[in-house]
């Protein structure tokens, strides 16, 4: 069983967000109940079949690396109740998602291929190929979009659109960078390399925090170190943990979230393969062995944590 929607009522619930992943209750004023759902999303666009296991891999990675950098940015995280839960404090998120880059893959790829040098505007030099390292690493912020697509943004833009104030943008980039830096570390040390990943922030009072989830496969590129200098010098495909296998998977069956495209069907044993490899992920960047919670009823059993927890908060 895999946990596809959720439509909790939680004690002193004040709101619900249904988004692409995560479903978030807010909880009075104070505080939001995080529900890591099993749904998929590719393209930004929410695949018609979940992932059992996802959300859970989602969760425990995000509060594991929350924790593993509270030393250097304040999170909103206060405890992880259930296997697919976290709880914590209230922020006012800033519109913008902070992507970094540190090698030319995925959408920079793209964008790259398609002849594009100047990314959100930062300039990149000729002649580079698919998954080279950067000169240094790069942020190119995009728009948190509602609904479809998010946007690339240059910093000049979200300035001058007064999205983010040059204050508040400045220490958005510093803790950007701090970030990269300690999953970099964190990375290298399982035999792995960041590729690029991307965070959120908001405010709680004039305090910045990070908010949702960090250095989870939905958000961010690992590659394997081992073989990297060679696969690269022999032109091969990188061995990586993320979700991009899914996007070559729908990309090559004829599916990149434009208009009058078909989602291709999703088998039994795709599903089975993409909860392995989420899986894999977990285990690989983390460090840790992957407990499988119970699942049988995993409605009764996030309500049950979940309430629990809220009424030891009040």
């Amino acid at each position: 069983m895999a946990l596809a929607s959720t439509s909790f009522q939680f004690p002193g619930q004040t709101a619900v967000y249904h988004g692409k992943v995560r479903d978030v209750y807010t909880i009075g004023s104070q505080y939001l109940v995080m529900v890591a759902s099993d749904r998929i999303s590719a393209f930004d666009v929410i695949l018609p079949r979940p992932i059992p296991y996802k959300g859970q891999v989602l969760n425990q990675t995000a509060a594991h690396f929350l924790k593993a950098t509270a030393d250097i940015v304040p999170n909103w995280l206060l405890s992880t109740p259930d296997p697919n839960v976290a709880i914590g404090y209230r922020a006012e998120p800033f519109a913008v998602e902070m992507v970094i880059r540190g090698y030319l893959a995925g959408h920079a790829w793209r964008e790259y291929k398609a002849g594009k040098r100047l990314l959100c505007g930062v300039a990149l030099p000729d002649g580079l190929k698919e998954n080279d390292r950067l000169p240094a690493p790069i942020i190119t912020p995009s728009t948190k979009a509602q609904e479809g697509h998010d946007l690339d943004i240059s910093r000049e833009e979200i300035l001058a659109q007064g999205i983010v104030s040059e204050a508040h943008y400045v220490q958005l980039e510093d803790y950007t960078r701090k970030l990269f830096q300690r999953g970099t570390e964190m990375a290298a040390a399982k035999g792995l390399i960041l590729v690029d990943t991307k965070y959120e922030f908001g405010l709680i009072g004039d305090k910045v925090v990070l908010i949702d989830e960090v250095h989870t496969p939905d958000s961010s590129r690992y590659f394997y170190a081992q073989g990297y200098a060679e696969r690269q010098a022999a032109g091969e495909t990188q061995k990586q943990l993320s979700k991009e296998f899914v996007r070559q998977w729908l990309i090559e069956n004829g599916f990149q979230g434009l208009e009058g495209q078909q989602i291709p069907e999703m088998s039994d044993a795709w599903l089975e393969t993409i909860s392995a490899r989420y899986i894999e992920l977990y285990e690989g960047i983390t460090g840790q062995a992957f407990v499988k919670a119970d699942i049988s009823d995993m409605q009764a059993r996030v309500l049950a944590n979940v309430t629990k927890a809220l009424n030891e908060l009040s």
